[in-house]
């Protein structure tokens, strides 16, 4: 049994010697020649940090569109009215038009939809005391509302379902429509005029403002009304119903809900609608999640073609080190054949060269990491750049050291195998 551990152990403890040797001659040979090894590794380095940089200031993108796709909200779903193309000249806005009746079908008959609530719109003059502000949002809206857009109130009460039924002549406005129209900071049971209707105010809700990347801008004042309020008011404004899905499980993913949400409210909708066979759809329906999807698609392209250009540098970089490795086997052949005529082994000549390559390599691209590490929180202070979530993810620093090590590997394999081969009476008696 021990004859037999060690014949099993001393080919790797053999091996072991010799490449903790040949590692600390590579290290001696690196330090010896600092300028030429940094020169040499130059293009390594630059790939490297490049490779980081791209790869961080992609992270950093793709973390700030899913923060505003997340804004927005994952789950949502929207529905509208549309006149085909083709029946421009046989049906009219009012025939496609979504109704309360239909946002009923599909609250009762949708498995996937969680809740929803339709909406419609206009912009009106609102006056307060002598303060009046021109071309407000005033939106018609369900209670289920607040849930969709996770918006409560911080003063009041929300909409109630019989505010929408009543039709009453009550409001919800946000924290800019109190700047704008001089308001008190709790306002609730004032009186505002909305066109030429007086509205009591119920509620106060936070200002949200909207995505930059959406068409956001500054915070503006917004007045929400109980659904057929607004319809009675103006029975001919636009309505779309914004959807919330049911929550994702381990069993059923996003995209999956999605798609199911989908074609249920496309089956109710069309049934409702009595349309057949060919028939186009009169109605619209986009769902968040697939934007989120094919964003993350072609996040995932950009970064690959962006990864393999910027990778190019490491290649021309591991030609300069092939090249250096080539000179410096000419250099040192009467070292190599000294070496050789005391009793080196071919392998162990080859091994060494081998070594000294993928060491210049890994240095390099530990330089490079540190060089990419500074360019990524350089990004995260760049003005409208929207990059301050940049960051290195675990993968790309061991993609980066690795693809070092392979470019030591494979371009140093030509200048040692070189150098294995020479023999020794022709390399001492080299000049």
């Amino acid at each position: 049994m021990i004859r037999f551990l060690g014949i099993l152990f001393t080919p790797i403890v053999w091996f072991g010697r010799i490449f903790f040797q040949t590692v600390m001659l590579a290290l001696g040979q690196v330090w010896a020649n600092k300028v030429r090894s940094i020169l040499t590794a130059l293009g390594i380095i630059i790939g490297t940090g490049s490779v980081i940089a791209v790869v961080g200031g992609l992270v950093g993108m793709k973390n700030f569109v899913l923060g505003e796709f997340e804004t927005i909200g994952a789950r949502k779903m929207w529905v509208w009215g549309e006149v085909p193309d083709s029946k421009e000249t046989t049906i009219s806005w009012d025939d496609v038009r979504m109704t309360p009746y239909e946002a009923n079908l599909i609250l009762e008959n949708a498995p996937s939809v969680d809740t929803l609530s339709p909406i419609c719109g206009t912009s009106e003059e609102i006056s307060y005391g002598q303060e009046t502000k021109r071309g407000v949002r005033v939106r018609g809206i369900w209670p289920a509302w607040h849930e969709i857009e996770d918006r409560g109130v911080i003063y009041g009460r929300p909409m109630s379902k019989i505010d929408v039924e009543e039709r009453r002549q009550v409001c919800l406005i946000n924290e800019a429509a109190i700047e704008e129209l001089n308001l008190n900071r709790d306002p609730t049971g004032d009186f505002l005029l909305v066109g030429n209707r007086r509205f009591l105010i119920i509620g106060v809700l936070e200002t949200k403002e909207a995505s930059v990347m959406f068409g956001g801008g500054e915070a503006r004042s917004e007045l929400y009304i109980p659904f057929e309020t607004s319809k009675m008011m103006n029975p001919y404004t636009f309505t779309y119903f914004v959807i919330q899905l049911d929550e994702p499980t381990d069993d059923r993913k996003m995209d999956d809900i999605a798609a199911d949400a989908r074609a249920e409210v496309r089956f109710i909708l069309r049934t409702h609608r009595n349309l057949e066979g060919d028939d186009e759809d009169t109605f619209g329906i986009e769902v968040m999640a697939n934007h989120i999807e094919q964003f993350m698609q072609v996040a995932s392209v950009i970064g690959i073609i962006a990864t393999a250009v910027v990778s190019i540098s490491l290649l021309v970089g591991g030609i300069g080190i092939m090249n250096i490795m080539l000179v410096s086997v000419s250099e040192r052949t009467r070292e190599i054949g000294l070496r050789k005529a005391v009793g080196a082994r071919p392998l162990v000549v080859l091994i060494q060269f081998l070594v000294e390559a993928v060491i210049l390599c890994l240095v390099g691209g530990m330089i490079g990491l540190s060089v990419g590490f500074g360019l990524v929180m350089a990004l995260k202070y760049v003005p409208n750049m929207q990059l301050d979530q940049a960051t290195v993810p675990s993968w790309a620093v061991t993609l980066s050291l690795g693809f070092s090590a392979a470019v030591g590997v494979i371009f140093g394999m030509l200048p040692a195998i070189k150098a294995a081969r020479l023999n020794p009476i022709d390399a001492l008696r080299h000049e």
